[in-house]
């Protein structure tokens, strides 16, 4: 008897997310050092310094358990955004606040509507719950909204929406998705999410929670692993009508945002210079990236996140090649897209170092 078949089979059929390649296995793979991971859109200033003294707080109640509800992140999020404490639902990153929507209201004979090129993990929560995944054709790399409108279902229970998208970086302005939300059947479920908006320049930036008021189908989730620069400790959080976040906060563990992320985040989101600092160096680092693309004849995406994805031909070959040279960045054949690889900005020598590391690999025999 093989005891994998006591699981379902769509779960069976997952085939499990692949994370961007850590640097400690490239070392041990190569035996090199010095190496550059540009691979899963990490901040690469780092943390605010407020993060770190937070942290130093916290470590003396690490015998205590976290507080299961988040009172004084869900404070500081109200604060900051407009919202209400039963608006909220916090989770162990936006991918986990992700799989609690799908928890809640996905299971076999339902569907879900994403767009082609999209987060990996919107297939990958629909078909854990058994329900049918509904791929959209992309357009020119981004969400076909209308299309997407049109593919809905008497199934349809919850439609994706990523903007900025991942990995295409492709982003639809606020009022159009605005628009899209007032169209889809009141009793399907809207997820917008907004990982990437920091990165957005102010006047791009929708004020999608506003929206909550006029939308009870919708979900906004947000991350605190780019901009804010907290990839490690795994913060998110989605914002909502109270009766959505009561169903998703129904299937949350008990503790699935830790005492050390808790602080972390508190304190990230206070530090509004850190994130300016974030945001300009991700406009430098984007420019860097896609001049040094046109000045070797690549074509690119056009991206609103904190990443490009570049078209180089042969990805995986390349992709093999730059781990020789020491530089991570990220295949996304997984994506329907074989010939790009995306990167994410770095601080200026990483992406010097990137780009001729690349620049090499191209002409190399």
């Amino acid at each position: 008897m093989n005891l994998c078949d006591l699981a379902p089979s769509y779960i069976r059929d997952i085939a499990p997310y692949q994370p961007g390649k850590p640097i400690s296995e490239l070392e041990r793979e190569l035996g090199i050092s010095n190496i550059i991971k540009l691979a899963s859109n990490e901040n690469p200033l780092g943390t605010s310094p407020r993060v770190a003294d937070a942290i130093d707080h916290a470590v003396a109640e690490l015998a205590l358990y976290p507080d299961g509800n988040g009172f004084e992140l869900k404070s500081a999020l109200c604060r900051k955004f407009g919202l209400r404490m039963d608006q909220l639902v916090l989770g162990n990153g936006s991918n986990d606040v992700l799989e609690l929507a799908a928890r809640a209201f996905l299971y076999p004979g339902l569907s879900a509507v994403f767009s082609q090129h999209a987060f990996a993990v919107y297939p990958l929560v629909t078909q854990a719950m058994g329900a049918r995944c509904i791929e959209v054709p992309a357009k020119n790399f981004g969400h076909d909204l209308d299309a997407m409108l049109a593919a809905i279902d008497t199934t349809t229970r919850l439609v994706f929406i990523a903007n900025p998208n991942n990995p295409t970086g492709t982003f639809i302005d606020g009022a159009v998705v605005e628009s899209f939300i007032g169209k889809v059947p009141a009793n399907v479920l809207v997820i917008l999410d907004e990982a990437y908006t920091e990165y957005l320049p102010a006047d791009k930036r929708p004020n999608s929670f506003a929206w909550l008021e006029r939308f009870p189908n919708l979900i906004i989730t947000r991350t605190f692993s780019k901009a804010y620069g907290l990839a490690g400790l795994r913060v998110g959080f989605a914002a909502t009508n109270p009766s959505l976040a009561d169903m998703m906060n129904r299937v949350r563990q008990p503790f699935n945002v830790n005492a050390l992320a808790q602080a972390a985040a508190l304190a990230a989101l206070e530090d509004e210079d850190f994130l300016a600092r974030s945001y300009a160096l991700n406009q430098a680092g984007l420019t860097q990236l896609t001049q040094g693309f046109k000045r070797l004849g690549l074509e690119y995406i056009p991206s609103f996140g904190n990443f490009v994805s570049v078209r180089v031909g042969s990805a995986a070959a390349v992709y093999q090649k730059l781990l020789r040279a020491g530089v991570i960045v990220r295949p996304v054949a997984s994506y329907g897209m074989p010939e790009y690889l995306r990167v994410t900005t770095g601080l200026f020598d990483q992406n010097q170092k990137f780009l001729a590391a690349l620049e090499a690999a191209l002409t190399a025999d």
